[in-house]
């Protein structure tokens, strides 16, 4: 207390005021002065930022978006699409293929053979679609990007879960047993 008032709590800017910064700002002040304006880095999207937009369905544009301004909050370019679709089919085939393997592992623990079961399941959750859900997403993000049209987050998540819907009801319905 200084003079019977509180000082207020003031963070230490202590890495705000190094060498290197009075560099930089130096340099933005002889910038200005000189009329011309600093030019933003082009840099590659950072993937990490790419699967948070994906799974976390956020709308908002993320830091390094390559797509620029014409399409801040969507996925414009193919491979950003086809992630997109991909990412979530293998996410809900995942949903749902380790809930099975558990309970088979679960009911089958005992038997001689049927032990083994539940490492199929897991691997068809996993395989099915890193060869099925790989080409069909990429169809998918062809038939986007051909048509010129870009796609939000929430769209990639209807599709990619579709994928896995459509495998798990033609599973359920046996209508290749049918053919």
């Amino acid at each position: 207390m200084e003079n019977g008032r509180e000082r207020p709590y003031r963070k230490q800017a202590w890495h705000r005021s190094g060498p290197a910064n009075l560099w930089r700002r130096r340099r933005d002040a002889a910038v200005e002065a000189a009329g011309w304006r600093k030019v933003a880095a082009r840099r590659r999207p950072n993937s990490g930022a790419l699967l948070q937009q994906i799974l976390g369905l956020r709308l908002t544009p993320r830091v390094g978006n390559a797509t620029g301004t014409t399409c801040p909050a969507a996925l414009c370019h193919f491979s950003e699409m086809w992630y997109g679709v991909f990412l979530w089919a293998l996410v809900s085939s995942l949903t749902f293929h380790i809930p099975a393997g558990l309970l088979a592992l679960f009911t089958l623990r005992r038997h001689r053979y049927g032990r083994f079961m539940p490492v199929s399941i897991f691997l068809m959750g996993l395989v099915g679609p890193l060869a099925a859900g790989t080409l069909t997403s990429a169809a998918i993000a062809g038939v986007y990007r051909a048509a010129g049209k870009e796609m939000i987050p929430f769209e990639a998540l209807t599709l990619g879960v579709g994928q896995t819907f459509c495998v798990v009801m033609i599973s359920f319905l046996r209508i290749l047993a049918t053919l």
